[in-house]
């Protein structure tokens, strides 16, 4: 199987499928549905199969890429140079905010290098609030458990956190043959919305994703168990919860109640260190 497609040869480190199928394309540029003026920041153009579309449609656009000898054949794109700004960096440790011209302005989108989409999808959520929608080309999986609800067998820590921030909506379902080289799983194209506010009251973030990284970590555990570092199977029932159910089971609303008693535990404990000095 060729690894080259219009000259680049792939790289695997980058996880680098180049999108090629036109019919594909149109659906995916259709369903971003890029306008004039808009904050649209595309991660990882690659060849710019998305991104010769998408000009069309628009004045500018910022691409975020990290490999070198692609950032450079776009910035002297004989058509796409003027019209694009060329960020040569790693997605993952990128300031996306740093690119806000409005609260809630930017639309990002991107074919996602699958051996990095799922700790690039909890980077961009810690954005949410600046964004006003993404779209994004990924493993069928990862979308089936972003999309995932409590029961389901998909359902996880990216479950959960995703639809915390989040309306995940798949859009396209992308076979492999749409890529070159063509990887060895089915895609998807899904869109992310970001809630105007949080379907669930969490008083913590960071309680949240420990108390669901720790659930999840034993997922064929109860929680009775996978939680008891945490707080006592006496503490979660008197949240109304059944200790005896596992982690997927448990709604986001549920999660957010366990994540909201166990930062009210370590808040009293801290009250109660200081008052004891």
């Amino acid at each position: 199987m060729s690894q080259k497609h219009l000259g680049h040869t792939a790289r695997k480190r980058f996880g680098q499928n180049f999108l090629h199928d036109q019919y594909v394309i149109d659906q995916i540029v259709s369903a971003i549905n890029p306008k004039q003026g808009e904050n649209l920041v595309e991660i990882g153009p690659g060849l710019g199969a998305l991104t010769d579309l998408v000009a069309e449609e628009v004045d500018h656009l910022t691409v975020v890429e990290l490999d070198r000898d692609l950032a450079k054949r776009l910035r002297e794109h004989p058509l796409l140079g003027k019209k694009l700004t060329v960020i040569e960096e790693d997605a993952l440790k990128f300031d996306f905010a740093s690119l806000v011209k409005t609260d809630g302005d930017l639309r990002i989108f991107g074919n996602l290098p699958y051996n990095i989409s799922t700790p690039l999808m909890f980077h961009l959520f810690s954005f949410t609030k600046k964004v006003k929608d993404m779209h994004f080309m990924l493993q069928n999986e990862v979308v089936k458990r972003l999309c995932a609800t409590h029961g389901d067998r998909l359902y996880g820590r990216l479950s959960v956190m995703a639809q915390y921030y989040c309306q995940p909506i798949p859009v396209v379902a992308v076979p492999p043959s749409a890529f070159k080289p063509a990887p060895k799983v089915d895609s998807a194209f899904v869109r992310l919305i970001p809630h105007a506010q949080p379907p669930a009251q969490v008083d913590n973030i960071d309680r949240l994703q420990q108390v669901v990284t720790v659930a999840f970590n034993q997922r064929r555990k109860t929680i009775r168990n996978s939680l008891k570092e945490l707080m006592t199977h006496e503490e979660i029932e008197a949240l109304g919860i059944k200790p005896e159910l596992r982690a997927e089971a448990l709604s986001l609303q549920q999660f957010a109640l366990l994540a909201n008693y166990v930062e009210k535990k370590r808040i009293d404990a801290e009250i109660e260190g200081k008052n004891a000095k």
